[in-house]
């Protein structure tokens, strides 16, 4: 415990941690009415950057940690939140159709579909505490100098930011061409993976983990990296991008799977073949 600080370390954990979660269901609860004007459920998307950007601004502000440690860390996901939040906003929710996962739930939850979404926003906030664990930490971290491990945790956070960047970057050029509608994108990054976006996007998680691993009960930090891995490989990342994918390109995204790593950037079969 900090000698400064008479709040027991669990005690404010609690206390923070309860308090973001009231103000990012508020903050979800105001999103799901939004989208009940827009009809555009995908907007919960750029909700959830912001409202987990929110969170590490909040416990920055309000944690007992060292202050370079906290506001370092606050920093570098309120960049990541913003570029996220804001890439979503402009190039996929305003002005664009409503995305054809969301789409496809709206058809398949029928009935009650408002409730529903209502319920599923609400899940979105409680993943945003979630995940915030390592903020938490990290922000109740009272040691004064940053430890090499949590240096090598800002060097992969540049690196994987600059890599989200990037194939985000190309894959909104090659669909911004008219030539290429309705054509799977293989250039640059995504010739290495079929989805360079989320593994780097993961990369960004795991440098979160482990810059909270150095404070007290760290190693609860990586539940995050471990819950974004999950949720890429087997929930709401790779699984309902790839079926939207095969419905809209169907034999030429085929092709694109057996050549392509779905993950792991890695050289294309048909290079390694030839």
């Amino acid at each position: 415990m900090n000698p400064f600080n008479p709040i027991p370390f669990w005690q404010e954990f609690f206390n923070l941690s309860t308090q973001a979660l009231l103000i990012v269901c508020a903050w979800m609860a105001f999103l799901w009415m939004v989208h009940l004007l827009m009809r555009n459920a995908a907007i919960v998307d750029a909700g959830w950057a912001f409202g987990i950007a929110f969170c590490a601004a909040f416990f920055a502000f309000n944690g007992s940690g060292a202050f370079p440690r906290r506001w370092l860390l606050a920093l570098m996901v309120l960049i990541w939140g913003l570029r996220l939040g804001l890439h979503l906003l402009l190039n996929r929710i305003i002005g664009h159709p409503e995305e054809g996962r969301y789409a496809e739930l709206r058809r398949k939850w029928g009935d009650n579909v408002a409730l529903k979404f209502f319920v599923f926003y609400q899940v979105q906030a409680v993943s945003c505490i979630l995940l915030a664990i390592p903020f938490l930490l990290a922000c109740l971290n009272d040691e004064p100098e940053l430890n090499l491990l949590e240096q090598f945790a800002i060097l992969l956070w540049v690196i994987a930011t600059s890599g989200v960047t990037i194939a985000d970057m190309q894959l909104n050029r090659f669909k911004t061409s008219k030539a290429n509608e309705g054509r799977v994108c293989c250039e640059g990054l995504w010739a290495w993976s079929r989805h360079p976006n989320y593994f780097f996007e993961w990369l960004i998680w795991l440098s979160y983990g482990l810059y909270a691993l150095p404070a007290h009960w760290g190693f609860l930090g990586m539940i995050a990296p471990a819950l974004i891995l999950h949720f890429i490989l087997n929930v709401t990342g790779i699984p309902p991008t790839e079926e939207q994918a095969l419905r809209s390109k169907g034999d030429e995204y085929r092709k694109y799977q057996a050549e392509v790593s779905p993950f792991v950037p890695m050289p294309p079969k048909s290079e390694t073949q030839s």
